[in-house]
């Protein structure tokens, strides 16, 4: 039986309330045998972890390879936004062309809904180029600790912005993560592997991610609710404002200096991590859509420590106890941040707010 896919309003609401999809319970409750429905969201959270990881890697690779020594980090940051936009037109053709076999929105650029748009855009962009420069110049084991506060940014900004106050016991668990991105950054730099400018980049990387779950809810609309739509505008709005960032920065001569540029090892490269680009959004609403956002918090927090082990083993890193202690001060304090407002919400069921729907964010 064919499903509607989740809407992004949809997603962040169930991930507020903690509610699962009403249709994934009724499937549940079906006539599928428990082995089936286990082996299904075994696959769909493997699936999840396995496009994440080798994303955040593969990203590593293109923006700091000794061997393949490209310093164009925007460039490579445009490169998969346009394979995005790309894969969004082409899917939405093939579901034109093939209704029954592909259930993707139909898309046309519309110049109106583009302007609508571009102000999420700009923080878009401001999120996935923050992220791509923070990966750049720190390492991957520190990378999720480098990009930790934006549950503090979440807080933050409803305050600000939203004028919505947070309860003690989330303020204290913000207060966990901030001691473990403090404790993370000394750690690094007592072993002389700290770069602050990667730390600053991963801060307003952060920051970034908090303003594009607040500033969604409210753009959504104008793409009548459609996340597919809101991703194909946001990359396409990116791909345009990119190029004069490129000639600024003299990227574009960097990339024709580039010894490796007619590699088709390269371009295979590079597309791989626009389809990892594209593909994360898609596994990230797989894994609640089939089962539910408590459970894809614990997945993407036990993603995050699987990657930080991962990278450590991988790049043959040496890390001290207290470092060790500032990832799981990280993980911890971002985990009880999630329950402590998943049963303030059950407590007092109320509208969802903008704030406690970093999770739901294309989470790498």
């Amino acid at each position: 039986m064919n499903r509607a896919p989740l809407k992004r309003s949809r997603i962040l609401h169930m991930a507020l309330t903690g509610a699962s999809d009403p249709s994934a319970e009724a499937e549940a409750n079906g006539e599928k045998p428990f082995l089936l429905r286990a082996l299904r969201i075994a696959l769909v959270v493997s699936l999840y972890w396995v496009t994440s990881i080798s994303m955040v890697f593969l990203n590593k690779y293109l923006l700091d390879s000794p061997s393949l020594r490209l310093d164009t980090p925007i460039f490579v940051t445009f490169y998969q936004c346009l394979v995005t936009t790309l894969l969004c037109k082409g899917l939405s053709a093939l579901a034109a062309c093939c209704p029954g076999a592909v259930d993707f929105p139909s898309l046309r650029l519309d110049l109106r809904v583009a302007r609508s748009v571009l102000p999420l855009s700009v923080v878009f962009i401001g999120m996935i180029t923050f992220n791509n420069l923070c990966l750049k110049y720190v390492g991957v084991a520190f990378y999720n600790v480098g990009r930790s506060l934006t549950t503090v940014f979440n807080v933050l900004l409803s305050y600000l912005l939203l004028k919505q106050t947070t309860s003690f016991y989330a303020l204290l668990t913000c207060g966990i993560i901030i001691g473990g991105f403090w404790l993370g950054v000394d750690q690094e730099g007592a072993e002389g592997t700290l770069s602050w400018l990667g730390t600053v980049f991963g801060v307003l990387a952060s920051l970034c991610v908090s303003l594009n779950a607040i500033y969604t809810t409210k753009v959504l609309p104008a793409v009548d609710g459609s996340i597919w739509r809101l991703t194909f505008y946001n990359n396409v709005n990116a791909c345009v404002l990119f190029l004069p960032l490129l000639l600024l920065l003299g990227e574009l001569q960097a990339l024709r200096d580039f010894a490796q540029l007619g590699s088709a090892h390269f371009w295979g490269m590079m597309t791989l991590g626009g389809l990892f680009g594209f593909a994360i959004g898609y596994v990230t609403g797989l894994q609640i859509k089939f089962t539910s956002p408590l459970t894809h918090n614990v997945s993407g927090t036990a993603k995050a420590c699987a990657q930080t082990v991962l990278a450590v083993l991988y790049y043959e890193e040496t890390k001290s106890f207290l470092w060790w202690t500032s990832n799981m001060m990280v993980l911890g304090g971002s985990s009880a941040y999630t329950w402590v407002r998943g049963w303030e919400m059950k407590k007092s069921p109320e509208e969802p707010s903008p704030k406690d729907s970093e999770k739901s964010a294309m989470g790498v």
